[in-house]
């Protein structure tokens, strides 16, 4: 058995040096396909996680005619609160304060803008993010509200945006992963043919089949595990990207609901490096059961 293992390590560092340039292209190869890969991966965690947080923080705004009453404006706090819809209390925010939030977040937009004209708010919380859609329907048509609005559709607009994006570089990934187990078996091919002659001898004094195929396997797998580490890297190097661009000041920013914890990270840097051995491990295994013939 130590015998055996001194071969396969001599024989697979041997092939892996004779083709390095081969196996260089097959390894920056896998390195970029599981790239996109784990990106594509890191992208639809942190898309769902924020999602979930901003689908949480979803908030229901029930505007009023600024020419509304004190009785319309009783009627519709006295509905909000038998609502069962809503978490108590909802805000109240009177027309004051919705014309500085409004000059605050539009600039000069909002100069024609008075205290007088702008519209007084209801802003609640729906116990379930689908829940939204209810009180949107059960407040639009009620005496003094001009509008009901709610950003489900910026949250639906923005996940399939990531959906869309997420699928492209699946199918980028999928198309360079193939073209890295083809180059992978190009390479074993090229190492088999090197040293068919050596191989027909093993076989007549008695050398078994996977005597001869494991270290032809072992160097595609050693290959792709090579791509999967540089991928893995390149996973927790977008890790710490977003972690720079995440700022702890604004939890509600892009980059800090999308941010994973390491342990996510690690998670997907162990399904890179499982898919790299098997591209790697599957290329040569094929490679050997085609061009060599034992």
């Amino acid at each position: 058995m130590v015998n055996f293992l001194r071969y396969a390590i001599r024989e697979t560092a041997t092939n892996l040096w004779r083709n390095r340039l081969m196996t260089m292209a097959a390894v920056l190869t896998v390195t970029v396909s599981l790239g996109l890969v784990g990106s594509a991966l890191y992208l639809k965690q942190g898309a769902a996680q924020a999602s979930a947080s901003w689908e949480r923080q979803t908030q229901v705004l029930i505007w009023m005619n600024p020419t509304s009453t004190t009785g319309e404006h009783n009627a519709v706090q006295a509905e909000l609160k038998q609502s069962p819809y809503v978490d108590q209390p909802c805000k109240f925010r009177s027309k004051r304060w919705d014309y500085y939030e409004a000059v605050r977040l539009l600039g000069v937009d909002a100069a024609t803008l008075t205290p007088k004209s702008t519209p007084s708010s209801f802003r609640c919380t729906p116990v379930q993010p689908d829940d939204a859609a209810i009180v949107v329907g059960q407040f639009t048509p009620a005496p003094g509200v001009i509008h009901v609005t709610t950003p489900e559709a910026e949250i639906h607009a923005i996940q399939t945006t990531v959906d869309w994006l997420q699928v492209a570089l699946l199918v980028i990934a999928l198309v360079l992963l193939l073209s890295a187990s083809v180059l992978i078996l190009n390479s074993i091919r090229m190492a088999i043919f090197a040293r068919r002659r050596e191989v027909s001898v093993m076989k007549l004094v008695g050398a078994t089949n996977w005597f001869i195929r494991i270290p032809f396997i072992a160097e595609g797998m050693i290959q792709g595990l090579l791509g999967a580490l540089l991928a893995s890297a390149w996973v927790y190097g977008i890790h710490v990207v977003v972690d720079d661009i995440s700022d702890p000041k604004n939890p509600l920013s892009l980059g800090a609901q999308m941010r994973l914890t390491g342990w996510h990270v690690f998670v997907t840097d162990v399904v890179v490096l499982v898919i790299g051995a098997l591209i790697g491990s599957i290329g040569s295994a094929f490679a050997v059961r085609r061009f060599l013939d034992v």
